[in-house]
Protein backbone atom coordinates (compact mmCIF):
# COMPACT_ATOMS: atom_id res chain seq x y z
CA UNK A 1 0.00 0.00 0.00
CA UNK A 2 0.90 3.27 -0.65
CA UNK A 3 2.00 4.63 2.44
CA UNK A 4 -0.03 8.60 2.02
CA UNK A 5 -2.83 6.24 2.31
CA UNK A 6 -2.15 5.38 6.10
CA UNK A 7 -4.08 7.42 7.61
CA UNK A 8 -7.02 6.85 5.07
CA UNK A 9 -8.10 9.96 3.70
CA UNK A 10 -4.33 12.47 2.96
CA UNK A 11 -3.91 10.56 -0.47
CA UNK A 12 -7.15 10.61 -1.95
CA UNK A 13 -7.56 13.90 -4.23
CA UNK A 14 -8.90 15.45 -7.13
CA UNK A 15 -5.24 14.19 -9.07
CA UNK A 16 -5.61 10.30 -8.11
CA UNK A 17 -9.50 10.39 -9.24
CA UNK A 18 -8.12 11.71 -12.65
CA UNK A 19 -5.70 9.25 -13.12
CA UNK A 20 -7.58 6.45 -12.22
CA UNK A 21 -10.24 7.35 -14.58
CA UNK A 22 -8.07 7.97 -16.96
CA UNK A 23 -5.97 4.62 -16.75
CA UNK A 24 -9.51 2.48 -16.16
CA UNK A 25 -12.46 4.27 -17.99
CA UNK A 26 -10.77 6.19 -20.50
CA UNK A 27 -13.87 7.22 -22.21
CA UNK A 28 -14.81 9.73 -19.30
CA UNK A 29 -11.33 11.33 -19.01
CA UNK A 30 -11.12 15.02 -19.54
CA UNK A 31 -14.22 15.73 -17.52
CA UNK A 32 -13.69 17.66 -14.85
CA UNK A 33 -13.06 16.31 -11.05
CA UNK A 34 -13.75 18.20 -8.18
CA UNK A 35 -14.72 17.10 -4.29
CA UNK A 36 -18.41 17.69 -2.92
CA UNK A 37 -19.34 20.66 -1.18
CA UNK A 38 -20.19 17.83 2.17
CA UNK A 39 -18.33 14.72 2.22
CA UNK A 40 -18.12 11.91 4.67
CA UNK A 41 -15.72 10.04 6.09
CA UNK A 42 -16.16 6.74 4.99
CA UNK A 43 -15.47 7.65 1.62
CA UNK A 44 -14.34 10.18 -0.50
CA UNK A 45 -16.84 11.88 -3.14
CA UNK A 46 -15.73 13.78 -6.37
CA UNK A 47 -17.99 15.69 -9.28
CA UNK A 48 -17.42 13.38 -12.23
CA UNK A 49 -18.28 16.00 -15.29
CA UNK A 50 -22.12 16.99 -14.36
CA UNK A 51 -23.87 13.85 -14.03
CA UNK A 52 -21.46 11.82 -12.24
CA UNK A 53 -19.44 10.96 -9.09
CA UNK A 54 -16.80 8.68 -8.15
CA UNK A 55 -17.00 7.02 -4.26
CA UNK A 56 -13.70 6.03 -2.97
CA UNK A 57 -13.59 4.39 0.37
CA UNK A 58 -11.38 5.64 3.10
CA UNK A 59 -9.88 2.61 4.78
CA UNK A 60 -10.08 -0.64 4.28
CA UNK A 61 -12.65 -1.37 7.04
CA UNK A 62 -15.23 0.76 5.10
CA UNK A 63 -14.51 -1.17 1.76
CA UNK A 64 -16.90 -4.20 2.37
CA UNK A 65 -19.67 -1.38 2.60
CA UNK A 66 -18.90 -0.26 -1.10
CA UNK A 67 -18.78 -3.92 -2.51
CA UNK A 68 -21.81 -4.15 -1.19
CA UNK A 69 -23.81 -1.15 -2.13
CA UNK A 70 -22.47 -2.09 -5.95
CA UNK A 71 -23.83 -5.30 -5.56
CA UNK A 72 -27.22 -4.56 -4.01
CA UNK A 73 -28.01 -0.93 -5.36
CA UNK A 74 -29.21 -1.76 -8.25
CA UNK A 75 -31.49 -4.67 -7.45
CA UNK A 76 -33.43 -2.60 -4.48
CA UNK A 77 -33.50 0.32 -6.56
CA UNK A 78 -36.84 -0.63 -8.61
CA UNK A 79 -38.71 -1.13 -5.59
CA UNK A 80 -38.12 2.40 -3.77
CA UNK A 81 -40.10 5.25 -4.11
CA UNK A 82 -37.50 7.50 -4.47
CA UNK A 83 -33.98 7.82 -6.29
CA UNK A 84 -30.53 6.09 -4.93
CA UNK A 85 -27.49 6.32 -5.93
CA UNK A 86 -27.29 4.36 -9.83
CA UNK A 87 -23.59 2.30 -10.22
CA UNK A 88 -22.13 3.17 -13.75
CA UNK A 89 -19.04 1.50 -13.27
CA UNK A 90 -16.91 -0.57 -10.78
CA UNK A 91 -13.29 0.50 -10.42
CA UNK A 92 -10.10 -1.99 -9.08
CA UNK A 93 -7.36 -0.90 -7.09
CA UNK A 94 -4.74 1.21 -8.92
CA UNK A 95 -2.27 4.63 -9.41
CA UNK A 96 -0.94 3.67 -6.17
CA UNK A 97 -4.81 3.84 -4.67
CA UNK A 98 -5.80 0.06 -2.82
CA UNK A 99 -9.40 -0.33 -2.61
CA UNK A 100 -11.80 -0.83 -5.25
CA UNK A 101 -13.71 2.34 -5.91
CA UNK A 102 -17.33 3.40 -7.84
CA UNK A 103 -18.44 5.53 -10.57
CA UNK A 104 -22.47 6.64 -9.47
CA UNK A 105 -25.30 8.42 -11.39
CA UNK A 106 -25.44 12.48 -9.78
CA UNK A 107 -28.56 12.94 -7.59
CA UNK A 108 -29.68 16.43 -7.77
CA UNK A 109 -30.79 17.79 -4.51
CA UNK A 110 -29.50 18.74 -1.10
CA UNK A 111 -29.04 17.12 2.01
CA UNK A 112 -32.31 17.47 4.53
CA UNK A 113 -32.45 20.35 6.74
CA UNK A 114 -35.63 21.86 8.32
CA UNK A 115 -34.61 25.13 6.27
CA UNK A 116 -35.34 23.38 2.95
CA UNK A 117 -38.12 20.89 3.72
CA UNK A 118 -42.17 22.50 3.10
CA UNK A 119 -43.93 20.30 5.34
CA UNK A 120 -41.96 18.27 7.81
CA UNK A 121 -45.06 15.92 8.54
CA UNK A 122 -45.16 15.10 4.86
CA UNK A 123 -41.48 14.76 4.69
CA UNK A 124 -41.58 12.75 7.74
CA UNK A 125 -44.26 10.27 6.08
CA UNK A 126 -42.08 10.30 2.89
CA UNK A 127 -39.16 8.82 4.61
CA UNK A 128 -41.30 6.34 6.62
CA UNK A 129 -42.53 5.26 3.12
CA UNK A 130 -39.43 4.80 1.73
CA UNK A 131 -38.40 2.72 5.22
CA UNK A 132 -41.57 0.53 4.67
CA UNK A 133 -40.68 0.01 0.49
CA UNK A 134 -37.33 -1.07 1.37
CA UNK A 135 -38.78 -3.61 3.84
CA UNK A 136 -40.69 -4.99 1.45
CA UNK A 137 -37.80 -5.99 -0.82
CA UNK A 138 -36.56 -9.40 -1.82
CA UNK A 139 -34.04 -10.97 0.98
CA UNK A 140 -33.23 -14.15 -0.83
CA UNK A 141 -29.10 -14.19 -0.57
CA UNK A 142 -29.22 -10.72 1.10
CA UNK A 143 -26.50 -9.61 3.91
CA UNK A 144 -27.38 -10.57 6.97
CA UNK A 145 -26.90 -7.80 9.96
CA UNK A 146 -22.79 -8.30 11.43
CA UNK A 147 -19.54 -6.42 11.35
CA UNK A 148 -20.18 -5.25 7.92
CA UNK A 149 -23.53 -3.02 8.85
CA UNK A 150 -21.48 -2.13 11.83
CA UNK A 151 -24.53 -4.21 13.84
CA UNK A 152 -27.03 -1.56 12.38
CA UNK A 153 -30.17 -4.92 12.27
CA UNK A 154 -28.79 -6.60 15.13
CA UNK A 155 -29.76 -5.92 18.24
CA UNK A 156 -28.49 -3.25 20.48
CA UNK A 157 -27.26 -5.41 22.91
CA UNK A 158 -24.46 -5.72 20.63
CA UNK A 159 -23.35 -2.26 22.21
CA UNK A 160 -24.23 -3.20 25.56
CA UNK A 161 -20.80 -2.87 27.58
CA UNK A 162 -20.13 0.80 25.63
CA UNK A 163 -23.86 2.01 26.47
CA UNK A 164 -22.85 1.10 29.99
CA UNK A 165 -19.52 2.78 30.01
CA UNK A 166 -21.14 6.01 28.32
CA UNK A 167 -23.76 6.37 30.94
CA UNK A 168 -21.09 6.09 33.69
CA UNK A 169 -19.04 8.71 32.34
CA UNK A 170 -21.82 10.94 31.99
CA UNK A 171 -23.31 10.62 35.10
CA UNK A 172 -24.23 14.24 36.42
CA UNK A 173 -24.63 15.32 32.85
CA UNK A 174 -27.67 13.43 32.37
CA UNK A 175 -30.34 11.14 33.97
CA UNK A 176 -28.81 8.48 33.91
CA UNK A 177 -31.47 6.07 35.59
CA UNK A 178 -34.17 7.08 33.21
CA UNK A 179 -31.76 6.59 30.78
CA UNK A 180 -30.49 2.93 31.94
CA UNK A 181 -34.55 1.78 31.92
CA UNK A 182 -34.84 3.12 28.19
CA UNK A 183 -31.44 1.32 27.59
CA UNK A 184 -33.15 -1.77 29.98
CA UNK A 185 -36.45 -1.83 27.87
CA UNK A 186 -34.57 -2.11 24.44
CA UNK A 187 -32.44 -4.67 25.86
CA UNK A 188 -35.51 -6.56 26.58
CA UNK A 189 -37.69 -5.98 23.51
CA UNK A 190 -37.15 -8.89 21.66
CA UNK A 191 -37.70 -9.23 17.42
CA UNK A 192 -40.01 -11.16 16.52
CA UNK A 193 -40.88 -10.12 12.84
CA UNK A 194 -39.21 -11.68 9.80
CA UNK A 195 -35.51 -9.79 8.71
CA UNK A 196 -35.90 -7.63 6.07
CA UNK A 197 -33.73 -4.85 4.43
CA UNK A 198 -32.85 -1.93 6.63
CA UNK A 199 -30.85 0.83 5.76
CA UNK A 200 -29.03 1.43 8.58
CA UNK A 201 -28.42 4.84 8.98
CA UNK A 202 -31.11 7.15 7.56
CA UNK A 203 -29.97 10.40 8.51
CA UNK A 204 -30.57 14.16 7.69
CA UNK A 205 -27.17 13.78 5.45
CA UNK A 206 -28.06 10.70 4.02
CA UNK A 207 -31.57 11.90 2.55
CA UNK A 208 -31.70 14.28 -0.60
CA UNK A 209 -34.41 16.96 -0.84
CA UNK A 210 -35.31 18.88 -4.10
CA UNK A 211 -37.77 21.13 -4.01
CA UNK A 212 -38.79 21.11 -0.44
CA UNK A 213 -39.44 17.30 -0.94
CA UNK A 214 -37.88 14.13 -0.74
CA UNK A 215 -35.75 13.61 -3.39
CA UNK A 216 -33.32 10.64 -2.86
CA UNK A 217 -31.82 8.69 -0.15
CA UNK A 218 -27.95 7.75 -0.39
CA UNK A 219 -25.29 5.71 1.61
CA UNK A 220 -26.05 2.61 2.02
CA UNK A 221 -22.88 1.39 3.32
CA UNK A 222 -24.25 -0.16 6.60
CA UNK A 223 -27.47 -1.33 5.13
CA UNK A 224 -28.21 -5.14 5.59
CA UNK A 225 -31.21 -7.63 6.48
CA UNK A 226 -32.03 -7.45 9.82
CA UNK A 227 -34.27 -6.07 12.10
CA UNK A 228 -35.15 -2.44 10.84
CA UNK A 229 -35.46 -0.59 14.83
CA UNK A 230 -32.18 0.96 13.60
CA UNK A 231 -33.70 3.27 10.93
CA UNK A 232 -36.37 4.46 13.22
CA UNK A 233 -33.64 6.94 15.03
CA UNK A 234 -34.37 9.90 12.97
CA UNK A 235 -38.17 9.76 15.04
CA UNK A 236 -35.76 11.94 17.98
CA UNK A 237 -32.26 13.50 15.60
CA UNK A 238 -34.59 15.23 12.80
CA UNK A 239 -38.82 15.02 14.12
CA UNK A 240 -40.75 16.13 17.36
CA UNK A 241 -44.11 16.63 17.62
CA UNK A 242 -46.57 16.61 14.68
CA UNK A 243 -43.93 15.17 12.68
CA UNK A 244 -42.76 12.21 15.01
CA UNK A 245 -46.32 11.12 15.14
CA UNK A 246 -47.10 11.30 11.39
CA UNK A 247 -43.51 9.33 10.96
CA UNK A 248 -44.29 6.68 13.43
CA UNK A 249 -48.54 6.05 12.42
CA UNK A 250 -46.64 5.97 8.74
CA UNK A 251 -43.79 3.38 9.83
CA UNK A 252 -46.67 1.45 12.46
CA UNK A 253 -44.13 -0.91 14.38
CA UNK A 254 -44.57 -2.35 17.41
CA UNK A 255 -44.41 -1.14 20.79
CA UNK A 256 -40.94 -3.74 21.31
CA UNK A 257 -39.74 -1.77 17.88
CA UNK A 258 -40.06 1.44 18.91
CA UNK A 259 -38.18 0.51 21.81
CA UNK A 260 -35.35 -1.00 20.46
CA UNK A 261 -35.32 2.38 18.36
CA UNK A 262 -35.02 4.39 21.42
CA UNK A 263 -32.23 2.02 22.52
CA UNK A 264 -30.13 2.50 19.24
CA UNK A 265 -30.98 6.35 19.24
CA UNK A 266 -29.50 6.53 22.78
CA UNK A 267 -26.84 4.49 22.31
CA UNK A 268 -25.68 6.64 19.33
CA UNK A 269 -26.07 10.08 21.23
CA UNK A 270 -24.78 9.24 24.23
CA UNK A 271 -21.20 8.08 22.21
CA UNK A 272 -21.29 11.59 20.83
CA UNK A 273 -22.15 13.71 23.66
CA UNK A 274 -19.49 11.35 25.89
CA UNK A 275 -16.72 11.85 22.49
CA UNK A 276 -17.27 15.97 22.49
CA UNK A 277 -18.22 17.11 26.00
CA UNK A 278 -16.18 19.72 26.65
CA UNK A 279 -14.62 20.04 23.13
CA UNK A 280 -17.62 20.65 20.87
CA UNK A 281 -20.24 22.28 22.81
CA UNK A 282 -22.61 23.03 19.92
CA UNK A 283 -22.77 19.18 19.20
CA UNK A 284 -22.54 18.00 22.61
CA UNK A 285 -26.13 20.23 23.10
CA UNK A 286 -27.28 18.57 20.57
CA UNK A 287 -26.77 15.18 21.80
CA UNK A 288 -28.25 16.35 25.05
CA UNK A 289 -31.44 17.50 23.25
CA UNK A 290 -32.05 14.02 21.57
CA UNK A 291 -30.95 12.03 24.84
CA UNK A 292 -34.31 14.22 26.75
CA UNK A 293 -36.54 13.71 23.77
CA UNK A 294 -35.67 9.70 23.74
CA UNK A 295 -36.42 9.90 27.47
CA UNK A 296 -39.31 12.21 27.38
CA UNK A 297 -40.94 9.33 24.71
CA UNK A 298 -40.36 6.75 26.77
CA UNK A 299 -42.29 8.10 30.16
CA UNK A 300 -44.72 8.94 28.04
CA UNK A 301 -45.13 5.55 26.00
CA UNK A 302 -43.65 3.13 28.43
Amino acid sequence: MDPSFADGRAGIDAALVCRLIAAQFPRWSGLPVRPVEVDGWDNRTYRLGTDMTVRLPTAAGYVPAVVKENEWLPRLAPGLPVAVPEVLAVGRPGEGYPFPWSVRGWLPGETADRARIDDLASFAVSVAEFIRALQRCDTAAGPLAGEHSFYRGASPAHYDQDTRRYLAQLAGHVDTARAAAVWAAALAADRTGRPVWFHGDIAAGNLLVADGKLAAVIDFGTSGVGDPACDLVIAWTMLAGESRRAFRAAVGPDHGTWARARGWALWKALLMMAENLGTDDALAAEQFRVINEVLADHDRFG
